[in-house]
């Protein structure tokens, strides 16, 4: 028997296509409605999905979190009625009212999948490539959770990752960074269904986009299937079922016409972008046959397409499964239960006992990439559901512990936590998100700041989708030194500030590093970036309740030497100690300087009114002073304060000559602040 039957009964070939062009009929109607959106690819692609959906996806529309669904991924995410239609048909709680408010303000069918927004929508998707990475992601996590939890007789975690494709997916560079390494990694349990239909919104994509997919993809040593016709049910019938049986990730070459079914617009890139128009969709409906008004469903369609039913059977079966698997492996079941609902263990307290005991007894000065490894050699024995990586630079950024096994050296049966992703940061920052996605691991990835620019999109979708993923970032300023202005990260740091919902740390020592990691893990909404030096810094001086103040974002490192301060001295990372010298310098000429640490200036400005007065209060001047562009610094200082900075590119040469060649010292803090003072009117004593 087929995978086919063993979800639902054959039905003839007719009614296949009448189910099939229920999605493209929900996708015309909803694109018409908003005069808004993309209707050829979910015109082009129904009749595939009406076979993976109703053939093979394994869900359950009344739970759209259970564990062991197989993942859905529309990477091709301006299609998204596609994924509407199908959620709308199968029963998830997606009533017709919110296809008809397509792309409207606080409808659960925004323009691309939004995950939290639609049920059964595992991730956000639109900027191209980006659905196919996380789909890879997730088919990483489904193979370690696997690995790890999965006994003799009891292969709790067990699912397909199912991902749609268009040419922009495959366009876009990131797609040969994650399915080079997908390939690499033997990831079968991912299949991709390439949506070939030769067109994107400039036209026919023959004059820039002439590759030989299927070569490429072989190459990367990936099961190619195809090409297929992408409209003959049949064939996409058997092509998955083959797929389901390989040992490499799948791509299946499926043929299609854009806008199928459309008399005058099919297979131009007129239907990609644009409702058909009144005329097109009445013509379209003479075409097929439907004949059946706007949002019109008739009711031995739903009835076919109702997943349901199905959906609780294959849930249910899956539960005793699991009631069997706890019964025998009581620890284990415990443990992926937790996981899976995103929970810290019962031990986490004592844990961060032992995170900043083991960071309160580093004396010596320490490169706060060296810190952030001292906080990872407790977290990741701690907490089995880390898991670590780096694109390619694990010496550097120290991402990797005595207890981290990497996939290329581990032990059969060994539990694999840590992954090099070679020189992938963009590839590696989207996997991490579908990891995050998909449950069970806390995912955490390294590279340089200087290429967090590659890593930026996925950086801020994971921010936008609110995953709960610690991007570290090492040799965070001109402190790398001798590398130059090409690996000198002068602007990254503020520019990641402005990314909404991702909180930046940028530590000053090995305390405000483990405190930093302690909120990332702790956090629950969105991603944090740990910000690092290359370069020793000082241990600062700090008193017993330090951590709950760092933990704030923003605190009072050193008070005035004497009274109340006349100046508040701002910084951050690498930067902090020279405040702390400024300080000093001040109060030999008789200036009451008081020195604020500001980690993560996200994480101050969500304190209340009275922490973030007490910091910085209202009437006293004050300067900032960071290794980075100056302008978001005004901010806090406003524009009569100063703010010592790089305003232009950095130089070649060992990190001290930098800091002094740019003025990032403390005698010319000290000169800003004095300049500052005389603005202000407070002169000098």
């Amino acid at each position: 028997m087929n995978a086919h039957n063993e979800l639902f009964p054959v039905i003839d070939p007719t009614q296949r296509r009448r189910l099939a062009n229920a999605i493209r009929f929900l996708a015309i109607d909803a694109v018409e409605a908003a005069k808004s959106g993309h209707p050829g690819a979910p015109m082009g692609m129904a009749d595939i999905a009406e076979v993976l959906w109703r053939g093979h996806l394994h869900h359950n529309p009344a739970n759209p979190d259970w564990p062991n669904r197989d993942r859905f991924v529309l990477s091709n995410g301006h299609a998204s009625m596609l994924l509407y239609a199908l959620l709308h048909l199968s029963g998830y709680e997606l009533p017709l009212d919110e296809l008809k408010r397509f792309r409207q303000l606080h409808s659960k069918t925004p323009g691309h999948p939004e995950v939290g927004y639609t049920p059964g929508v595992e991730t956000t998707t639109g900027p191209l490539g980006q659905g196919l990475a996380n789909a890879v992601g997730m088919a990483l996590a489904e193979r370690m959770l696997a690995r790890e939890f999965n006994r003799p007789g009891h292969d709790i975690i067990d699912h397909h990752t199912y991902v749609f494709v268009g040419d922009g997916c495959l366009m876009e560079g990131i797609s040969h960074e994650v399915c080079s390494l997908a390939g690499t990694l033997r990831l079968n349990k991912l299949i991709a269904f390439y949506d070939d239909n030769g067109i994107s919104i400039d036209g026919h994509v023959e004059h820039w986009f002439s590759d030989d997919t299927a070569k490429r993809f072989a190459a990367y040593g990936w099961n190619v299937i195809g090409p297929i016709d992408g409209h003959d049910a049949q064939a996409v019938e058997r092509a998955t079922a083959q797929a389901k049986t390989s040992d490499r990730p799948s791509l299946i070459i499926c043929t299609t016409t854009i806008g199928w079914g459309s008399p005058n617009k099919a297979g131009g890139h007129d239907v990609h972008g644009a409702a058909l128009g009144a005329a097109e969709v009445e013509a379209t409906r003479r075409a097929l046959g439907w004949q059946h008004g706007p949002f019109e469903i008739p009711q031995d369609i739903y009835d076919a397409w109702d997943a349901r039913a199905q959906g609780a059977r294959l849930e249910q079966a899956w539960n005793e499964r699991y009631d069997a698997y706890a019964r025998a492996h009581p620890q284990a079941a415990a443990a992926l239960r937790r996981r899976l609902g995103g929970e810290l263990p019962a031990q986490w307290p004592q844990v961060v006992r032992e995170l900043f005991a083991a960071a309160r007894a580093v004396d010596a000065p320490t490169a706060t990439r060296k810190a952030s490894q001292i906080a990872l050699e407790t977290l990741v024995p701690a907490l089995p559901e880390m898991f670590g990586g780096s694109a390619d630079l694990t010496g550097s950024n120290l991402t990797a512990v005595k207890s981290s096994h990497a996939w290329a050296s581990a032990q059969h049966g060994q539990v694999v936590n840590y992954l090099s992703y070679g020189v992938r940061e963009f590839g590696m920052a989207a996997m991490m998100n579908g990891m995050a996605l998909h449950g069970g691991f806390l995912p955490y990835g390294g590279t340089f700041l200087m290429f967090s620019d590659y890593a930026r999109n996925a950086v801020r979708m994971s921010a936008l989708m609110r995953q709960r993923v610690v991007h570290v970032f090492s040799h965070d300023s001109i402190g790398l030194g001798e590398d130059g202005p090409t690996h000198q990260a002068v602007e990254q740091t503020p520019s990641l500030r402005l990314i909404p919902r991702l909180d930046v740390w940028r530590p000053a020592d090995v305390l405000e590093t483990a405190v930093a990691w302690q909120q990332a893990v702790e956090r629950r909404d969105g991603p944090s970036a740990l910000l690092l030096s290359r370069q020793n810094l000082p241990r600062l001086q700090h008193g017993d309740d330090a951590e709950a103040r760092i933990a704030r974002g923003g605190y009072v490192l050193a008070e005035a030497a004497s009274g109340a301060p006349q100046l508040v001295l701002i910084a951050t990372g690498s930067e902090v100690e020279i405040a702390l010298a400024a300080r000093e310098l001040l109060a030999a000429e008789g200036v009451a300087a008081r020195v604020v640490s500001m980690p993560s200036t996200s994480v101050f400005d969500r304190q209340d009114a009275a922490w973030r007065a007490a910091v910085l209060p209202a009437g006293v001047p004050r300067v900032a002073v960071e290794a980075a562009q100056p302008d978001l610094w005004h901010k806090y200082v406003g524009l009569s304060g100063g703010v010592v900075g790089i305003a232009d590119f950095g130089e070649s040469a060992p990190a001290p000559q930098l800091y002094r060649h740019f003025g990032i010292t403390p005698q010319r803090t000290a000169e800003v602040a004095r300049e500052v003072l005389g603005r202000a009117g407070g002169g000098l004593d």
